[in-house]
């Protein structure tokens, strides 16, 4: 099991939407933690910690090679401990946020396993070209995909952001793009977005 920080509403409305949050390599689940009090505060949050510790401290999801390149093994891994994670959390009340290597794990997720979610949020990530074909894209109409870049990224180029932004013009997923005068980070704008934008979901 993955070790998470969870926010549980005191009073919570029925019935409770859940937001999994997944970090960036090098961080761990008190990275994004710090985002609930921009958001509404009667989602349930749940801040994952990756499995695998990383060389220069904090943890990672998988290792990346010097070409680009996604270690497999470790990503299914983690692949398939955020599904028995997630697995029996209402759909329809569940969405995924993932920063940087998170925004990975989330397409990842919800592009391979149609219907586990009801959107993402994935911001200053891209989906992997290694994976493309077990993405199941005419098969997410009704995922909700908010998509948020920095167009100075020095880290994940923008050119990869639009290139994932491209995989959807041939799905009827409801895709939100924003991209921002902004570095590999999360800006005041970018956040007032993502918040507004599950806003409109709950």
């Amino acid at each position: 099991m993955l070790t998470a920080l969870r926010h549980i509403p005191d009073h919570p409305r029925a019935p409770r939407t859940a937001l999994i949050m997944l970090h960036g390599r090098g961080a761990d689940e008190h990275d994004l933690f710090g985002l609930r009090q921009y958001l509404d505060p009667q989602l349930e949050i749940h801040s994952l910690r990756a499995p695998f510790e990383y060389e220069w401290g904090g943890y990672a999801w998988f290792d990346l090679f010097e070409d680009g390149t996604v270690d497999m093994d470790g990503f299914r891994s983690s692949q398939e401990a955020i599904l028995s994670y997630i697995r029996g959390v209402d759909a329809e009340r569940l969405f995924l946020l993932g920063f940087s290597m998170g925004a990975i794990m989330s397409y990842a997720v919800a592009l391979t396993q149609p219907g586990l979610c009801r959107g993402i949020a994935a911001l200053s990530g891209f989906a992997p070209q290694q994976l493309e074909p077990d993405y199941r894209l005419q098969e997410i109409g009704n995922l909700h995909i908010f998509i948020s870049h920095g167009i100075h990224d020095p880290v994940i180029p923008v050119a990869e952001a639009r290139r994932t932004h491209s995989l959807f013009d041939a799905s009827n997923a409801q895709v939100t793009y924003r991209e921002y005068p902004m570095a590999h980070q999360i800006d005041q704008q970018c956040l007032a977005d993502l918040g507004a934008w599950l806003q409109q979901r709950l």
